[in-house]
């Protein structure tokens, strides 16, 4: 059964599964990156009308839409899709890593961003999740942190209060060498 859960973002809504949605952790597709998705499930969604992102992680999937989209047509269209899928499979949408980067993969990573990423995955990450988002480490330099919204996060009327009271005062907090965190 799949369930549905309003997030801060009004254009986005988080649908909830009993069923394992990722095996490769949270990751986003976006519309206008249509051609370099190969998950057909993903490729589907990505080209129901309306549809601008989808992000999947361990037991949900977030749906951002456009502002002319109305939920009442597209959330049944989802949930639908979503329910075809398992009746059908019983693995993960999202088997094997499908993410196009890894941070630092080989550059020697400083115990700063070491630091940092250890406080965005288990103190920051959890509450973006709770609203259908994800938030990313970009990059750490002069004090500043470069983090992506994704999801429910991506363009929210709250995301910037969040990244400045939220993110920006736990990381300060925990990294001592961090001055400010900005969205990349």
């Amino acid at each position: 059964m799949i369930q549905t859960e309003a997030t801060p973002n009004p254009e986005s809504l988080k649908f909830i599964s009993e069923n394992k949605i990722s095996a490769s952790g949270t990751v986003e597709f976006q519309k206008n990156d249509i051609n370099k998705t190969t998950n057909p499930f993903i490729r589907e969604i990505l080209g129901f009308k309306g549809v601008e992102l989808v992000l999947l992680s361990d037991n949900f999937l977030s749906v951002k839409k456009t502002k002319a989209m109305s939920w009442n047509e597209l959330k049944p269209m989802v949930i639908s899709h979503l329910n075809h899928y398992f009746e059908n499979n019983k693995e993960p949408i999202l088997k094997k890593k499908e993410k196009l980067e890894d941070i630092n993969e080989n550059k020697e990573v400083s115990e700063t961003i070491k630091k940092i990423i250890d406080v965005l995955d288990t103190k920051i990450r959890p509450a973006v999740a709770r609203d259908g988002g994800d938030i990313k480490f970009k990059s750490f330099e002069k004090g500043i942190v470069k983090v992506e919204l994704q999801g429910s996060c991506s363009g929210c009327p709250s995301s910037l209060m969040t990244l400045k009271q939220g993110v920006q005062n736990l990381l300060k907090h925990y990294v001592k060498e961090v001055n400010s965190v900005e969205a990349d």
